[in-house]
């Protein structure tokens, strides 16, 4: 009874609270709701005012990437326009009729005297490369070839196209014919010479037959260009860096493919001799070459054929080509003809 007596006179030890941890788990969980918002309020960047806040603080502390102040775009969203260009406007209101007179004329004048000298730069291009056809044309002559290429002015510049009577390339084949590699070498000296850039650019004709040893005329025609542009440089040492090559497949016919023999032509490979102009300079050389393209030949009135009969090589003709036509009548048929199903 003592001992009951005193535990009731004594004091009540202290009750555990064993779930203490909820406390903490709590805040825990109240932080990271509230970093997880901060993150997400700042994820959605207004960028009008992000850019506000960027410029007062760099005027705040005296920084500034613009020339005034108050330089902020007016396109609200970015990237989502394309910038363009600003054309200069002149600020003409407070200018009499005659000053305005006077500046349209000034401006008028300058525009005449660009055109005017991109012209006569045109012109002197056209001459120097009038130069060198004409160094072509003797080499070739001396070799008796002077009717297996035709010549032309383009925006490029001076284009040398080996067609002829002869066989250049057999059918479906890349490799040149004697005749052909005798064409190459004729001009390979003069081009070598010159300081000019130089494109070999492969066609075929136009003819939709599959060719037989490639896959495509696109395949054919690059395969013909490369062996120009390899024989040039192999054989001649043209440097690599001065050539390069170009395919055209079918879709650049020399002559009309609706005119007789016109396949026959249409399968060649061009050597341009590209002009150091400007293209907006360039593009005014074929307009100022007026007449002076044609075939090797041109510079003679006539020539005799192999009866010994007088040739004109003047075309009549309402071809931008004359004498490419000339060269498509030309063309032999002999026991192995060039056939319509070839390229």
């Amino acid at each position: 009874m003592a001992g009951r007596g005193r535990r009731r006179g004594g004091h009540d030890e202290e009750h555990e609270n064993h779930e203490r941890w909820l406390v903490t788990y709590a805040d825990m969980v109240t932080l990271l709701m509230v970093l997880f918002i901060v993150m997400f309020s700042m994820s959605q960047v207004d960028e009008r005012k992000y850019q506000e806040l960027k410029e007062g603080l760099a005027a705040g502390f005296g920084v500034n990437d613009s020339v005034l102040s108050g330089a902020r775009s007016v396109n609200t969203e970015v990237g989502s326009q394309q910038v363009e260009a600003i054309a200069p406007i002149l600020a003409d209101g407070d200018m009499t009729p005659q000053q305005k007179e006077e500046v349209a004329r000034a401006v008028a004048q300058a525009e005449f005297l660009t055109r005017d000298r991109a012209k006569a730069d045109a012109v002197a291009e056209v001459r120097r490369l009038e130069q060198v056809r004409k160094a072509m044309v003797r080499a070739l002559r001396k070799k008796g070839l002077q009717r297996d290429i035709a010549t032309t002015y383009d925006e490029r510049g001076l284009v040398i196209s080996l067609v002829s009577r002869h066989v250049v390339f057999r059918n479906d084949l890349a490799t040149l014919t004697t005749r052909g590699e005798k064409v190459v070498d004729a001009l390979a000296p003069v081009l070598r010479d010159l300081r000019e850039d130089l494109s070999v650019d492969g066609h075929t004709n136009q003819v939709p037959v599959k060719p037989r040893y490639y896959a495509t005329d696109w395949d054919l025609s690059s395969a013909r260009a490369v062996t120009v542009l390899r024989r040039l440089e192999e054989r001649w040492t043209i440097p690599a860096h001065r050539l390069s090559t170009a395919s055209f497949g079918h879709t650049k016919p020399l002559v009309d493919p609706s005119k007789p023999h016109s396949q026959e032509v249409n399968k060649r490979v061009d050597i341009v001799v590209l002009s150091p102009l400007a293209p907006e300079v360039a593009a005014l050389i074929p307009e100022n070459a007026g007449d002076r393209a044609g075939s090797g030949s041109s510079e003679e009135a006539s020539t005799t054929d192999d009866a010994g009969h007088a040739t004109d090589d003047t075309d009549h003709s309402t071809s931008d080509q004359p004498d490419q036509t000339d060269h498509a009548a030309a063309l032999p048929v002999g026991p192995t003809p060039v056939t319509g199903g070839t390229s």
